[in-house]
């Protein structure tokens, strides 16, 4: 190889350095800045290929994507003075990469150190605000929401925006647990004995008053009866006194088949009586005559 075609490929071959030194690409998963001697002259890249002038400029690039910090748990008070132990996990995705870089000079652990600080921060401030109750159960929802706004503006000035907030346990303090188990019991149990005691008054009232209603029914029932019963008797006699007066013989003889037929019209009775009785003359005399 002659000299002149050795200095064309020494040519080509620094060309194709150059350009591979001044060339990058920036990908749909990832933002980038370029640097002028650490000094960031651009930063709105979009996806494909794009140039820099070697040794002079450098390119970062930052992930574009949703990210996650999920630390080990938070000891947190409540307004009670209750020790809980908090686990969570908070997705973020940078959305300033210029500011992101010259807050934390571009490093993802450094990054969620700050964040976490800030994180853990928020959780302590807003879980001391409330009571146990209120942070387990009745205000969860409320309790992640305000951890979300007091810790975003915060993280605004790393160039990144939280996306979610989420508290996964919340467990007491093992020196505490017990003890706050005992007076759940406790306090269950209470509840019970007043609820059974409030049963109890309702049960003994519904059955006073249905023991009232009961005698009053009855009352009522044994006056109508004794009402019915007096008119019967009253009816009765009345038609008795008025067969009497058409016809006494016939009268005295009806009473006294109707006297038979009550005093022997069951199995086994037996009457023992003179057969010259009163009470036999109608059965002696084949006529029914006196």
């Amino acid at each position: 190889m002659n000299s002149g075609k050795f200095s064309i490929v020494v040519v080509l071959g620094l060309v194709l350095v150059g350009i591979g030194l001044s060339a990058f690409t920036v990908n749909e998963r990832e933002q980038a800045i370029k640097l002028r001697l650490g000094e960031v002259v651009k930063a709105d890249f979009e996806p494909g290929l794009h140039w820099k002038i070697p040794v002079i400029h450098t390119v970062r690039k930052f992930p574009n994507r949703i990210l996650t910090i999920s630390d080990r748990p938070e000891r947190v008070f409540t307004a009670e003075n209750e020790a809980l132990e908090v686990d969570f996990f908070v997705k973020y995705r940078i959305v300033d990469p210029v500011r992101f870089y010259t807050s934390t000079g571009g490093a993802l652990i450094v990054a969620n150190d700050r964040l976490s600080e800030i994180i853990k921060n928020a959780v302590v401030t807003e879980f001391g605000k409330r009571t146990v109750n209120d942070a387990i159960s009745v205000g969860r929802a409320e309790l992640m929401r305000d951890m979300l706004q007091t810790a975003a503006g915060t993280a605004q000035d790393l160039g990144v925006e939280l996306i979610d907030f989420r508290v996964k346990q919340v467990e007491f303090m093992e020196d505490v647990r017990n003890s706050v188990y005992q007076q759940m019991a406790a306090e269950r149990a209470r509840i019970a004995t007043e609820r059974r005691a409030e049963g109890r008054k309702i049960e003994a009232e519904k059955r006073a008053l249905a023991d009232r209603e009961r005698t009053v029914i009855l009352a009522n029932a044994y006056r109508d009866g004794q009402k019915i019963r007096g008119e019967g008797d009253a009816r009765a006699a009345e038609i008795y006194a008025d067969a009497y007066n058409r016809d006494p013989e016939f009268y005295a003889f009806y009473r006294s088949i109707d006297a038979y037929r009550k005093s022997m019209g069951q199995d086994g009775d037996l009457l023992v009586l003179d057969p010259d009785n009163d009470f036999f003359r109608y059965l002696n005399r084949a006529d029914g005559g006196n």
